[in-house]
């Protein structure tokens, strides 16, 4: 397996030389013939640039599957069996010298964290608050949250806490990238809803939801939940009266490598903040503070893409989710505010012999590895006819526009597994307005309360399979692929109208495609 594996990652390169037959495109600024890479690509020769820019043009032809559409990944694609594990597997072509730090970062991953003092030294450092006790507690076999639901395994669901900027200060702080936007003065960043003992945790999320009936092409009609959120039993007292509530799912972990090795420019040659071409849709690049570097870079993840690298969303989900301080950021009280005295007056668990931080180097590094390493399973059905019907029609509506489809990752990106691989995640992640129907009010730097990044579509169809759910969107309010599409709005109400009018058979056969994602 290993040595089909090392083969294909380099016939890759020269295989997506080969156009089909039928590029050409109907997709907004790469309706042309895609876009242009070579005024974006600094990793490639010449040639290859011209393979890249051929290849990744939109497909305008849907009697057969396209070249490598089956390896959404790549080379790194994963064959293995279509179980509830088959998010957890390595990237198909990684070094054999390589799977250790694979492994290694697993075990760091699934690590259940504990309370400090404790005799295991190199386990505590939990909370003081906290929502997690393991980076798989949310993310469970790498797959997606789920809001609470009676008899759910997991609850991976928490609500975010900020306010908008007061005064030129906080305004300046946010256009500079220095804040993403300011936290509830007592509850922090996020309401956490455990505690270490002797601390109680500050409160629970209540959602309440109301039916609300939509009527489709045919005289079908389904029901949307529209949800109401609030803290119960907050115990710290009332929040801020500005404070915002903005609930969030865990993503899936599949394929997020491969993402951080996409092109900055090939990102930002689909936005279209102006929206001069007229189609209604005007991506918004998001960017960020890189805290390593200090740099400002592109946001790529989180549902708002307020990080710009896997390792500061690692380290962000260290500290705010679990409590526990890295190299990265020293947060090891966690999410505790000044508010708090009692959460700041508790022990961390960091060890001086080992270090500064509760979670000591390597531990950010393996479980980064671990994390962009996790493999993109390979598509099913892609060529059966009720899939490529699917398909046409998600083009025609327009789906397409913001769910680009495919881009070659860097030659020089940062783990060698993810250089140069022709991927398919469906997502040109960027920002877009949403509608009212979706907004959160929640602004996240560049992103305002009614703007979210694209997500992957990658991996839709095992949802239920690796999670047990069928739960999408930011809070999981869709119960299924036909209500997230009916929740888009804003930019994409184009879209979601144009799926509302299909005929039944229609629309099934979109989802159809969807599924086989």
């Amino acid at each position: 397996m290993r040595i089909i594996a090392r083969f294909l990652a380099l016939p890759l390169v020269a295989l997506i030389g080969i156009a089909p037959a039928t590029l050409a495109g109907n997709i907004r600024g790469w309706a042309d013939g895609g876009i242009d890479t070579r005024a974006t690509r600094d990793d490639l020769s010449a040639h290859d640039l011209e393979r890249v820019t051929e290849v990744t043009r939109p497909a305008t032809g849907f009697s057969e599957a396209e070249p490598f559409e089956t390896m959404p990944g790549g080379a790194t694609t994963t064959p293995g069996s279509r179980d509830r594990m088959i998010f957890s597997h390595a990237s198909a072509n990684l070094a054999f010298e390589d799977e250790q730090d694979f492994h290694l970062g697993k075990a760091l991953f699934e690590k259940l964290w504990v309370s400090s003092p404790s005799s295991t030294q190199a386990s505590d450092g939990l909370g003081p608050l906290y929502n997690a006790r393991a980076c798989e507690t949310c993310h469970m076999r790498g797959g997606r949250g789920r809001p609470p639901e009676p008899k759910a395994e997991s609850a991976s669901m928490l609500f975010r806490l900020a306010r908008a900027p007061r005064g030129e200060a906080e305004r300046e702080a946010i256009a500079s990238h220095k804040a993403l936007n300011f936290p509830d003065p007592v509850y922090g960043t996020q309401l956490q809803g455990s505690a270490v003992p002797g601390l109680s945790a500050e409160g629970g999320l209540r959602i309440i939801y109301t039916e609300v009936p939509v009527t489709l092409a045919g005289g079908e009609t389904i029901s949307l939940r529209k949800p109401r959120y609030s803290v119960a039993e907050p115990a710290y007292g009332p929040l801020d009266t500005a404070t915002t509530l903005s609930p969030r799912v865990a993503s899936p972990m599949i394929g997020i490598g491969l993402v951080e090795a996409i092109p900055e420019g090939d990102i930002l040659a689909r936005a279209d903040p102006e929206d001069r071409n007229g189609d209604g849709v005007s991506g918004r690049a998001a960017f960020v503070r890189e805290r390593r570097s200090g740099l400002v870079a592109l946001g790529r993840f989180g549902w708002k893409a307020q990080n710009p690298t896997v390792r500061q969303q690692v380290a962000d989900a260290f500290a705010f989710d679990i409590g526990i301080s890295t190299s990265d950021l020293d947060r090891s009280h966690g999410d505790c505010t000044s508010g708090q005295t009692a959460c700041l007056a508790l022990p961390d668990g960091v060890q001086r012999r080992l270090g500064t931080a509760e979670a000591p180097d390597p531990v950010l590094d393996l479980v980064t590895f671990y994390s962009s390493n996790l493999a993109v399973p390979a598509r099913r059905k892609a060529s059966s006819s009720r899939t490529l019907k699917g398909k046409r029609l998600f083009y025609e509506a327009g789906c397409a526009i913001c769910h680009t489809p495919k881009f070659v990752t860097r030659r020089d990106a940062v783990h060698k597994a993810q250089a140069f691989q022709l991927i398919w995640p469906y997502s040109d992640f960027l920002l877009h307005d949403m509608g009212a129907g979706l907004a959160d009010g929640q602004q996240v730097g560049e992103a305002t309360g009614r703007e979210w990044r694209t997500p992957p579509l990658w991996g839709t169809g095992l949802t239920e399979t690796v999670s047990g759910h069928s739960f999408l969107l930011h809070d999981g309010r869709a119960r299924n692929l036909t209500e997230a599409v009916l929740w888009h709005g804003g930019e994409a109400e184009k879209a979601r109208n144009a799926f509302a009018a299909m005929p039944k058979d229609d629309r099934e056969a979109l989802i159809t495609f969807l599924e086989s994602l």
